[in-house]
């Protein structure tokens, strides 16, 4: 916060109008966010929304994710994503980085062709493999039984639309966590999903995806149980039922859980530079 009160100032000394006034949003949304997480209901020390810190992910996945694992722990290190884009903002690149493997999953070819440039040097390594593939509910075994099968640590879930039906389809992998986009503008108990649409591109508004308690309900069906959802309202967290102990914040309800669309806090987790990839070595 020191930080981005100095940058302020020195903005407004400098006549930086535009920027100072960003840093004013920046600074306003942290409030806000910090004014969220120390309300009673996280009070629980189980309750992972409060562990949400941005790497590489859109939001604050990657420090829910990495607290899940913490509890956990990991048996495999893969993980499977459907939904990356170029793969420089993901929910999977933080864990490439600490060197799990893993399959990338991407519709466009334009997005495939950029990722083999970017990282090909752990596609190289057979450490990460890349798919380009339009996934619907027919065809996701088979996509994903190219490279995994059985138990897995996690998948990840961002098609933007049929997200709940893949993972009701779903039966190649096992993973031991899953992390779904769901619609937040349908609070429970509202169980909704968009119609089955296998074609289905997502149009740039409020239109696609499943509400929270219609992902919860397939995920009771699945063995899976839903604990979190991170403070944006865009992804839930489920863990597999014989996972779950006493390490997570009771009930396992979307009512519990429900976080809303507040997709305006996005900026917030944003470090300011462009994302970027390239060799990194681990100093011990």
């Amino acid at each position: 916060m020191l930080k981005r009160l100095l940058h302020l100032v020195r903005a407004f000394f400098l006549g930086e109008i535009g920027t100072a006034m960003r840093a004013v949003a920046i600074m306003e949304r942290e409030r806000y966010v910090q004014s969220l997480l120390d309300h009673p209901r996280h009070a629980d020390p189980r309750t992972l929304v409060r562990f949400g810190a941005k790497i590489y992910s859109q939001n604050d996945e990657d420090g829910i994710i990495q607290e899940i694992f913490a509890r956990i722990g990991t048996i495999s290190k893969i993980f499977v994503e459907l939904g990356v884009e170029n793969g420089l903002q993901n929910n999977t690149l933080k864990l490439l980085l600490e060197g799990w493997s893993g399959l990338w999953l991407e519709g466009s070819a334009k997005y495939v062709r950029a990722i083999e440039q970017t990282f090909r040097d752990v596609i190289a390594e057979r450490r990460l493999h890349v798919v380009h593939a339009f996934i619907d509910r027919d065809n996701i075994d088979a996509a994903i039984g190219k490279v995994f099968h059985g138990e897995i640590d996690l998948l990840s879930i961002d098609i933007d639309g049929n997200d709940i039906y893949i993972l009701e389809a779903l039966n190649v992998v096992r993973p031991r966590v899953v992390v779904i986009e769901y619609n937040g503008k349908f609070p429970p108990p509202m169980n909704l999903a968009q119609a089955y649409n296998p074609t289905h591109r997502w149009r740039g508004t409020d239109y696609g995806g499943a509400s929270l308690a219609a992902i919860a309900a397939v995920a009771t069906r699945k063995g899976y149980t839903l604990v979190g959802c991170n403070i944006t309202g865009v992804n839930a967290f489920l863990v597999r039922d014989d996972l779950l102990g006493d390490r997570f914040c009771p009930p396992f309800t979307a009512e519990r859980h429900y976080e809303p669309a507040r997709y305006f806090l996005t900026p917030t987790f944003h470090a300011g530079h462009k994302a970027d990839w390239g060799p990194y070595v681990s100093l011990r």
